[in-house]
């Protein structure tokens, strides 16, 4: 470990992240002893991306993103864990506030939550999705990843603060086609994921649960001051709340029709 870098691994999942896995390496390689890259099967250039920047690159078949960000976890080595997706990277602030912290480590907590700032369309979001704490940074062995997919979450076993002073950048679609894509699909796991806990549809929810998030995001999270991005990303929020309960009901519509089919 040279001077420079701290006691850090950095743990990426990838699945044909050459676009995106550049621009995060970039942001971590000066500071990381170690980056470790759990590929699901790339069938473009990632592998060789992360190779050729000293990334530990490591197979493994996507067994979900719970147990593909733990899968990478348990391969970090270092005495501290920091967790990024491949659409993400440190600002400059961030890597000198992580460099700041870690010339008090006799003081660090267990865990710490970074701040997400999100790219939409061009633009920084500065209030529907901002701000967002994320525990991203934590003491190797002292966290999991928990949840249900694909809304995972690090869950660590001791004390947690805030690291202030720089966030962490997240490109989070390539256009609004991307991002209805990747809203449909989002929600039809996470009603596959409330299937497999028994949690069945309901009426209520499919009727008032978008409506009660199109407030949320619109007037309490004030995205309205984004702009007509806010606006974009209050209706697209409301519709996965939509989508989720419709994808409940389709499955709840399945089971019916199969039962009254004469045997």
């Amino acid at each position: 470990m040279s001077q420079n870098t701290l006691p850090l691994s950095v743990a990426i999942i990838t699945l044909n992240e050459q676009r995106n896995l550049p621009r995060c390496l970039e942001s971590v390689k000066e500071i990381a002893a170690e980056i470790v890259v759990v590929d699901s099967g790339s069938t473009d250039r990632t592998i060789e991306i992360a190779e050729s920047n000293g990334a530990k690159v490591v197979h493994n078949p996507w067994p979900g993103h719970v147990k593909q960000k733990n899968f990478a976890l348990d391969l970090c080595t270092q005495d501290w864990v920091l967790s990024l997706d491949a659409d993400e990277a440190l600002s400059d602030e961030l890597r000198q506030a992580l460099r700041l912290l870690f010339t008090n480590s006799g003081t660090m907590a267990d865990g710490y939550q970074l701040n997400r700032r999100n790219n939409y369309l061009g633009a920084w979001i500065w209030h529907a999705w901002y701000p967002e704490w994320r525990v991203r940074l934590v003491r190797n062995g002292k966290a999991r990843w928990t949840g249900r997919d694909p809304h995972d979450r690090l869950e660590v076993q001791g004390r947690v603060e805030r690291l202030t002073g720089g966030d962490f950048l997240h490109w989070s679609y390539r256009d609004l086609e991307h991002h209805l894509q990747t809203t449909v699909k989002y929600a039809r796991i996470g009603a596959q994921a409330y299937l497999e806990q028994g949690k069945g549809f309901r009426w209520h929810k499919l009727l008032f649960a978008p409506a009660a998030r199109f407030f949320k995001t619109l007037i309490l999270k004030q995205a309205w001051r984004d702009g007509w991005r806010g606006v974009l990303i209050s209706y697209s929020s409301a519709m996965s709340v939509f989508a989720k309960y419709a994808f409940l009901l389709e499955e709840r519509l399945k089971k019916e029709q199969s039962a009254t089919k004469p045997k």
